[in-house]
């Protein structure tokens, strides 16, 4: 969106403003989130926790702020960034901040036209463009050891921003982009249109011309900027757009969300990580409004976390599978996982004042008695920080037929609420198993079986030899205390020969893991193991086909799990 608050930006601030200023959003207290346990719909991959210029050079903010987090992904500046936000300086180069992202497992999309300095952009000429372009990519593709690139971002909402009167139509200025960036690199995806809002009619236009000349974006990519319930009549009116002019499924983006006085509620930031998850984004961004390098005010101080960083830390904390929420109201509204290795239930929602109520079904697996911990973090602002969030209350329940009901009395709707729920036998001290599916996945596919851990798993990890296309799964995991660890992974090899994976973890040196073959591809319950040696609190371990500084695994395995014992 826009880096200053022009014209658009303040409709948008109006916008925002009706809907979360105040004791309460339009609908009346007594609203019941429902959380269906047994209803899995995808794999929690923590796909809306990521920024717009989340990052700045100079390891802005600490990495202590980003591993809770499970950054997804980001959008940052072209190489040579010359855009300055709000008039601060040039900043958040995609080149420069990517050893910081890789150690935190975020991959990122290039902005392309953030080269220049204004915003809006202010066109100069073709000649000028396309130069600009080939010097883009060229910085790339020198890159030798960035492979966390995810595309190209060819324009920025250029519903908004593009100047036809001077450059001709988009379209056709698409057509002619798309073209440079892929005469230089055939292999890294192309993202957009990037539009500040989903209309569809412009994006009818818009596909139906780059279907014709074969300048499809593999990722498609609008912002959601005015208010969160559009999300899922937009995601399904693109859906059927697509299938209308048979296009076949893009990967989606929505890599600009949450208006200027909604960005720092998490409240209201709860509705927009639900309805993001239920639509079945790739990826989603919070805006940039203000500073960058700050994870979009998520942090203060480059270390100290906001209100709002607590529910991405909450979210971070998810395992397992999202599982199927609703709601009886307009406002109130809430996304959930549940690991099953665990048996946690992990509930995050807000936008809601008064007293509701969570009802939770499909708890059989928790037994008869469970501990039951609410918590609250509130809406701080992006310069307060907020140490810990407020424990509500911790209690011991009856489950009856698999049926819980929790009342929440005294919200607060700006703020948010996370809700906790364990077998009273209690837990593992700490997670042990981290699934392939909730991982960082590079140039692979995340797939079902129903012999994998947890029903998924991650094939197809088949690429090396090019940072562009080498494929790794990066994991996120968090130990009690630094010792060694017996790293124990689950996989599957039907090649019928021994394969090969490059091992590290927190950019130290390369081990081999070898797998041998196992009776076919997605047939689980094979595992080899090896030790690692780690750091007390957040490390990144990298399995690889390929990556930087590794020579390449030889045949190919699939990845359930990893554990750590």
């Amino acid at each position: 969106m826009a880096r200053t608050l022009t014209a658009l930006a303040l409709a948008l601030v109006t916008t925002a403003a009706t809907v979360v200023t105040g004791a309460a959003p339009a609908a009346a207290a007594g609203a019941t989130l429902t959380v269906d346990v047994a209803r899995p719909f995808r794999p929690v991959t923590h796909a809306a926790s990521g920024g717009l210029y989340g990052l700045a050079e100079n390891n802005r903010p600490a990495d202590s702020t980003l591993l809770p987090i499970k950054v997804n992904s980001l959008t940052q500046p072209a190489p040579g960034v010359g855009q300055r936000p709000n008039g601060q300086p040039p900043g958040g180069d995609s080149l420069l901040i990517a050893p910081q992202a890789d150690r935190v497992g975020a991959g990122q999309y290039i902005r392309m036209p953030d080269i220049y300095p204004d915003f809006p952009y202010r066109w100069v000429s073709w000649d000028d463009w396309l130069a600009k372009v080939n010097t883009m990519v060229r910085a790339r593709l020198a890159a030798t050891t960035v492979t966390n690139v995810l595309g190209w971002e060819l324009w920025n909402e250029p519903d908004y921003t593009w100047n036809t009167s001077a450059a001709g139509s988009f379209n056709e200025g698409w057509v002619r982009t798309h073209r440079a960036v892929r005469a230089l690199d055939t292999l890294t995806p192309i993202v957009g249109p990037s539009t500040a809002t989903y209309n569809r009619s412009w994006m009818q236009a818009f596909l139906t011309r780059a279907r014709d000349t074969g300048t499809l974006p593999d990722i498609i990519c609008w912002h959601e900027l005015q208010n969160p319930d559009r999300i899922a009549a937009d995601i399904a009116d693109y859906r059927n757009l697509e299938a209308s002019l048979g296009i076949s499924p893009r990967r989606l983006s929505i890599n600009e969300y949450a208006a200027p006085a909604e960005v720092d509620v998490p409240g209201r930031i709860a509705g927009y990580v639900a309805k993001l998850e239920r639509g079945g984004a790739e990826s989603a961004h919070r805006a940039f409004w203000y500073e960058y390098g700050t994870m979009n005010g998520l942090v203060t101080g480059n270390s100290q976390p906001t209100g709002t960083w607590w529910l991405y830390k909450w979210y971070g904390d998810m395992a397992g599978n999202m599982v199927t929420t609703t709601t009886s109201s307009s406002g109130l509204d809430g996304f959930a996982a549940y690991d099953p290795t665990r048996r946690i239930v992990n509930v995050v929602f807000g936008n809601e004042s008064g007293t509701n109520t969570v009802n939770l079904t499909g708890l059989g697996a928790l037994g008869s008695s469970v501990r039951v911990t609410l918590l609250s973090t509130p809406s701080s602002g992006r310069f307060t920080a907020v140490g810990a969030p407020a424990t509500v209350s911790a209690t011991t329940r009856t489950v009856s037929n698999g049926q819980l009901s929790v009342s929440v009395p005294n919200m607060v709707a700006t703020s948010a609420y996370q809700l906790l729920v364990e077998p009273a036998s209690g837990v593992p001290a700490f997670q042990q198993r981290y699934e392939a599916e909730n991982a960082s996945v590079f140039r692979a596919q995340r797939l079902t079986s129903s012999s994998a851990s947890a029903g998924g798993y991650v094939g197809r990890i088949d690429n090396s030899g090019t940072p562009r296309t080498d494929s790794y799964v990066d994991f996120v995991v968090n130990v009690p205390s630094a010792r060694a660890y017996t790293l124990t992974i689950g996989y599957a090899n039907g090649t019928g020969a021994t394969a090969t994976q490059g091992l590290a973890y927190n950019g130290g040196a390369w081990s081999t893991v070898s797998y041998p073959p196992t009776a076919a591809w997605g047939q689980f319950g094979a595992t080899v193991s090896t030790t690692v040696t780690l750091r007390a609190g957040y490390n990144v371990i990298r399995l690889a086909k390929g990556s930087p500084h590794f020579a390449g695994g030889t045949g190919y395995a699939e990845l359930d799990y990893i554990q750590l014992t």
